[in-house]
């Protein structure tokens, strides 16, 4: 037995260059967004984590719209001479690089003390739409300042229109492009997550917070480090700021309104100028109304299963929705959304874009600003790499007949 040859080891041989900034080490270690997930499921206590990722009762809602795209599988042409593939479209308008669009997700900063200013910078960066909640911690001209990229802001028809016609005068005053009405929370759904964790805005630093802190200190000392967390639109007016413990359930009952009809819808369109999207549309007889009643596009949506448990998934959705009234509005599929490929799948049914949430959430829970640069970089490649397997040039050579719905 001949001895071992250095030379040969010294072929394969390699080391790393060690990486001194740990939300980078972190992000090194993922390498799709479940990663990310499972490393903000390890980094944030659990009433957080729970939070960002559990949606309402048995939680089926949530389950079936990653699993919806699942169901859905490629046919893939081959020997298409694809060359350079262009992922660019248009949304409203307006051009993109690729056909996303970040959702609103409310109490960004509990996520990471950046919050909604990191999200916006990530996603000016990367040319896309970031749509900022009515509940986020930090204001829209916050957001503004920081973010030169395509702005929508997310309203919510609360009892109070007054407020809710201020908040659009500023959206407008701070150069915010599209509304995005909320039509699936008449009243909030039953998280039972939050229930079970006692969840509140801010967290309570009871016993049970303090002994998880100390077993996320990473969290903890950027949250004991940076401002108090509040209701950055809503700031010292009577509706609550969020500056004291409140439960979340019983504040957003206290202000969302049952009465909610299409009559809002009209009265919305009569104060904003821009175009207005309706996000959480779930039926293709809504999609009908809402092209009637003159909206620009609808979000097929049920707000990542934490509103109606057994609610359809959105990517089932699209093509019969598109099918009735595709030529009147754009439509976005909202929900499960985790890989380029997703993107794609709802493309090839006649969507326009798709919308991500919990995605960037833990991404920027896992390494901040930099965890959103890498998501969207991360979906950005997949997107051109499975359109060039699927044998696809451009985003219109894609058609129903470049996937298939399975049972397996």
């Amino acid at each position: 037995m001949s001895p071992p040859r250095l030379d040969t080891l010294r072929a394969v041989l390699r080391f790393r260059d060690f990486e001194w900034d740990p939300a980078l080490r972190r992000l090194a270690r993922c390498a799709s967004v479940e990663d990310l997930r499972s490393a903000a499921r390890r980094r944030l206590p659990r009433g957080i984590f729970d939070y960002i990722d559990g949606a309402a009762e048995d939680e089926r809602s949530a389950e079936r719209n990653v699993a919806g795209f699942e169901r859905l599988g490629f046919r893939p042409r081959v020997l298409r001479e694809v060359g350079e593939t262009d992922c660019t479209t248009t949304l409203l308008g307006r051009a993109l690089p690729m056909p996303l669009v970040l959702s609103p997700t409310g109490f960004g900063r509990v996520a990471h003390s950046q919050g909604e200013l990191a999200v916006a910078r990530a996603a000016a960066r990367a040319g896309l739409p970031y749509s900022l909640s009515t509940l986020s911690t930090r204001s829209i001209e916050e957001v503004a300042a920081v973010s030169s990229g395509p702005r929508w802001f997310q309203v919510y028809a609360w009892r109070d229109r007054g407020l809710v016609g201020e908040m659009v005068e500023r959206a407008a005053a701070a150069g915010y492009e599209a509304l995005l009405l909320t039509v699936d929370t008449p009243v909030v759904g039953r998280r039972e997550r939050d229930v079970r964790s006692g969840f509140t805005l801010p967290p309570q630093l009871g016993l049970e917070t303090l002994l998880d802190g100390i077993l996320h200190p990473g969290w903890t000392l950027d949250f004991l480090r940076s401002e108090p967390i509040v209701f950055a639109n809503v700031v010292g007016r009577e509706v609550g700021d969020g500056s004291t413990p409140v439960a979340l359930a019983d504040y957003i009952n206290t202000q969302f309104d049952p009465n909610l009809g299409w009559r809002d819808v009209e009265w919305l369109r009569g104060i904003w100028d821009g175009p207005l999207v309706l996000k959480g549309i779930q039926s293709v007889a809504d999609a009908r109304l809402a092209a009637d009643a003159g909206v620009q596009a609808i979000a097929l949506s049920n707000h990542g299963g934490r509103q109606l448990d057994h609610a359809p998934s959105p990517v089932e959705l699209v093509a019969p929705v598109c099918d009735a009234v595709g030529e009147r509005l754009e439509v976005l599929c909202d929900g499960g959304v985790r890989r380029g490929g997703d993107v794609l799948k709802a493309l090839a049914l006649g969507a326009r874009a798709c919308m991500i949430g919990r995605p960037y959430l833990y991404a920027l829970a896992v390494a901040g600003e930099a965890g959103v640069d890498w998501l969207l970089e991360h979906f950005r490649q997949a997107l051109r790499r499975d359109l060039a397997l699927l044998g696809c040039s451009r985003l219109s050579d894609l058609s129903p007949d470049s996937v298939e719905w399975r049972s397996d």
